[in-house]
């Protein structure tokens, strides 16, 4: 995609200058980060690394992606009320993967007791490259999709005006006119207040979830933020705060600090290094808490990279989604493609085809958090080694996509401002809402196409202009 700055790239002492009045709009605008040194205190902070110029999104792509996010928000609960899908889905994977194991282990034991909550909640992103063809076209097609801890909807809000100050000092007033309007905060607060509005207790509270080293916390913060604006308010707790002083009433209702909990909102817990055996035993108490949990444990599940792998599978969508083809059409359409490693004729299928052009794959583990995948020659040696062991099982491998280079400027704290290849990833956040009313599962009572940030291949956070 070629841009309307590619000359201006090549003066090193303009990019230096934009770079210094880019910088310095970013800390007015908040678009911040804790540093690496103090990743606990607020005393001294720094910008979030991000891109001088914005990135390009064809219209008709964005458009796409917002008319099928409320698909996926429709998918990813009907994946949540499936027990029997999650579990032939997961059966493989769950006997060689300890986390995902761990994570399952805990949803069985709360469909045993029996569910308490009556509020599902869902705040996901879902993230999407433009695969260019030779003949030049491009086409949206998903990476993956978050259903834990989606994060950057607080900075995303914040740096249009950034991308818009520096197109204006260039006099490209058409072209910052451009930048689209990005408030992800807002919706994903208007999600979290509707679960605390049909939990049904003015006085309860919405608790987050955070870690203690918390460099992105203004991200968060902005979210806490919006809802302290409705007069809700949130209370952060680390896992193991909530193992040694929350607790359940006789009613599973969940008590954090004497005070009664309406909502839980995790912005933690998506990866093995951030659990414990405290911090499972927190987990568990939570799930089992008739708390609106954003996500569920079985949200999360259904967020896994080996249930995205079988969704592509023909027929499974139709399952899930009956007597919707449109939606269903919609939500294959940006499906890339995915590939089973369980044991069998078909992992082996797919293993010896990535070994063959293993520059047209990505091997996949179980994993969020980003920098968890495998590439070229790391994913052949991946692959050597585990196409004998049962432990494939745990990885999934998809298509690689190929989206268009385009050069860019980055800016990151302590580095000089350098022009390079950029490559970016859309990301389209969905808020949903289910009430769980007299035993009969309602749909969604508050869907939203979304609000929108865009991240490079760096994952940083950008606003988006509009071609």
């Amino acid at each position: 995609m070629a841009t309307s700055w590619g000359s201006i790239l090549q003066d090193e002492k303009q990019l230096e200058e934009l770079a210094r009045q880019a910088i310095d709009r970013a800390l007015a605008e908040g678009v911040l980060l804790r540093s690496a040194q103090n990743p606990s205190s607020s005393d001294v902070v720094t910008y979030a690394p991000f891109t001088l110029f914005p990135s390009l999104v064809p219209s008709a792509l964005l458009e796409q992606a917002y008319a099928v996010q409320m698909d996926f928000n429709m998918l990813v609960d009907a994946v949540s009320q499936n027990a029997a899908f999650l579990e032939q889905t997961l059966s493989s994977t769950i006997r060689k993967d300890d986390y995902t194991a761990r994570l399952f282990d805990i949803y069985k034991q709360v469909l045993k007791e029996g569910v308490a909550q009556t509020v599902f909640l869902g705040l996901n992103r879902s993230d999407y490259m433009f695969q260019c063809s030779a003949d030049g076209s491009k086409a949206l097609k998903q990476i993956e999709i978050n259903t834990i801890s989606a994060s950057f909807g607080g900075l995303a809000s914040r740096t249009p005006a950034v991308h818009r100050h520096v197109l204006n000092v260039l006099k490209k007033t058409k072209e910052a006119a451009k930048i689209l309007s990005n408030n992800p905060s807002k919706g994903l607060a208007l999600g979290i207040a509707k679960a605390w509005e049909l939990y049904g207790s003015a006085n309860a509270v919405v608790l987050l979830i955070a870690q203690e080293k918390e460099r992105n916390i203004f991200d968060q913060r902005a979210i806490e933020n919006e809802l302290l604006d409705r007069n809700i308010h949130v209370i952060r707790r680390r896992f193991e705060d909530v193992a040694e002083r929350g607790s359940l009433d006789q009613n599973r209702r969940l008590f954090m600090d004497d005070q009664e909990v309406a909502v839980v909102y995790f912005r933690d817990g998506y990866m093995p290094s951030q659990y414990n055996p405290q911090n499972w035993e927190a987990r568990l108490l939570l799930e089992r808490s008739c708390a609106a949990k954003c996500p569920d444990i079985a949200t999360q599940l259904a967020g896994t990279k080996k249930v995205q792998q079988e969704l592509s599978r023909v027929g499974l969508l139709e399952m899930l989604l009956p007597g919707q083809p449109e939606a269903v059409a919609r939500l294959r359409a940006t499906f890339a493609g995915l590939y089973s490693l369980d044991m069998g004729e078909e992992g082996d299928r797919a293993i010896a085809e990535a070994l063959a052009a293993p520059s047209h794959f990505v091997l996949k583990p179980q994993r969020e958090g980003g920098g968890n995948n495998l590439y070229g020659e790391e994913m052949v040696q991946a692959l050597e080694q585990l196409k004998d062991s049962e432990e494939r099982a745990s990885y999934i491998l998809m298509e690689k996509i190929e989206p268009e280079p385009f050069g860019n400027c980055l800016l990151r704290p302590g580095s000089p401002a350098r022009v390079v290849q950029c490559i970016s990833e859309l990301g389209i956040f969905g808020v949903y809402v289910r009430p769980l009313l007299k035993d009969h599962l309602e749909k969604p009572s508050l869907t939203t196409r979304g609000t929108i940030s865009l991240f490079s291949s760096q994952n940083l956070s950008l606003p988006v202009t509009k071609l």
